[in-house]
């Protein structure tokens, strides 16, 4: 059972709510084209891990069992256990989090979550597809010490699910909660790049862990939301894919072995002084200028729909996946990458005729994938045709609308 999965409607459920109260109050926290990209992300993180988990739950599993051979206890689903598993996977996750904002190679890995320049309950969902891989070590002290794969799993499924909540600027401050608790107050400083809040406020659940460890930080200011590298892009497959290149571009810069197996393990700004030397996070001075790219209302409308399509299919996929073979999930998965990337480039106007080809290939590939994950009467088939159909026209006329040298 995934309780994250499981979660999804309450998700969306909340994320309307908020929108509506955004609206109402006129604060515009929320944007289309980033809150799509969100979603996006947090897609793409929910079907990498239908094959990922492999590796991350195969690996504690096995630290577990290879431990119990010399562990002189074992433990059992007592309550008292279970409150152990939670409050300990909440220490081992601050400490997860604090390296991947404290090592480059770690930091490609949880860069995406803070890549918005908006901050709302669907910046939760937006998250990496490498970071579970590259942090799943951190939990392995949990599984040598007896903490059983479910009730792992299940604690840390949990401690995801509070940390939902307190993206938003709804709620102020919350007086002696906050003493001991994670609250939006607290991580709305995590999630700002003035200089004074960044790597600040690691925690899940407990934010006495940073006051213990010395990384609390009030907030004192309004932040400033995003990250000092921006993405600049509402596509993403490109947001996950740019932490990746950026570190890439930098070894790339640094000369010696010595300093760019220094540089993956030294914090994000550091750079050998034959470079230039460190570099301090820049000043928040003014008011900021966001990426935000505005299509004309067709078109935004004609990408939504898109973008619908693509999320059809993504949870048909989650729903599906221990009921097809696991090529076709991953084909069908393959698919939900195109078409999110189609719809992101789209979105950020970038008009050329290889986008243009990709939507169509996405338009065209859209029956097959159907095909795979429902089976239908071929009236259902003539449904898919007429919307890849229609999605593909619609896409030629829109875009021949905004720029016809492409075309």
């Amino acid at each position: 059972m995934n309780l994250i999965v499981l979660s999804i409607p309450i998700f969306f459920a909340l994320i309307g709510l908020e929108v509506a109260w955004d609206q109402w109050k006129g604060r515009n926290v929320y944007r289309l084209g980033d809150t799509l990209a969100n979603i996006g992300c947090g897609i793409m993180d929910q079907s990498s891990a239908l094959f990922s988990k492999v590796l991350t739950v195969g690996a504690y599993t096995a630290v577990f069992f290879w431990a119990a051979s010399w562990r002189p206890w074992e433990l059992d689903g007592h309550w008292a256990i279970w409150v152990a598993t939670f409050v300990l996977s909440d220490f081992a996750y601050y400490w997860a989090h604090r390296l991947s904002h404290e090592v480059n190679i770690l930091w490609i890995g949880h860069q995406v979550h803070h890549q918005s320049e908006d901050y709302n309950l669907g910046v939760a969902l937006r998250q990496s597809v490498l970071q579970k891989v590259l942090l799943m070590w951190v939990y392995w002290p949990l599984a040598i010490l007896g903490f059983p794969p479910e009730m792992f799993l299940t604690s840390m499924a949990i401690n995801l699910l509070y940390q939902f909540w307190i993206h938003t600027e709804l709620i102020e401050r919350l007086g002696p909660f906050e003493w001991v608790f994670n609250t939006p107050s607290h991580h709305r400083v995590h999630h700002g790049r003035n200089p004074e809040y960044i790597d600040r406020n690691h925690a899940g659940v407990f934010i006495v862990w940073d006051r213990i460890f010395g990384t609390f930080q009030k907030e004192i200011v309004q932040p400033t939301y995003g990250i000092t590298r921006p993405t600049e892009s509402f596509n993403p497959v490109r947001a996950q894919w740019k932490p990746v290149a950026d570190l890439w571009k930098d070894l790339q810069s640094i000369p010696g072995w010595a300093d760019k197996l220094r540089f993956l393990f030294a914090p994000p700004g550091w750079y050998p002084e034959s470079i230039g030397g460190p570099q301090a996070a820049p000043k928040i001075v003014g008011p900021q200028t966001k990426f935000n790219p505005r299509p004309s209302s067709f078109m935004a409308g004609l990408l939504l729909g898109r973008w619908v399509m693509l999320l059809a299919v993504a949870l048909l996929a989650l729903a599906a996946e221990k009921t097809i073979p696991s090529w076709q999930l991953a084909m069908a998965l393959a698919w939900v990458l195109v078409a999110l990337a189609a719809v992101g480039e789209l979105w950020d106007s970038r008009l050329d005729r290889v986008r243009l080809v990709i939507a169509w290939f996405a338009d065209l590939c859209f029956i097959p994938v159907m095909g795979m994950l429902v089976s239908g009467p071929p009236l259902a088939y003539a449904i898919w045709c007429l919307l890849a159909l229609v999605s593909a026209g619609l896409t030629y006329w829109a875009a021949s609308l905004r720029k016809p040298a492409i075309l």
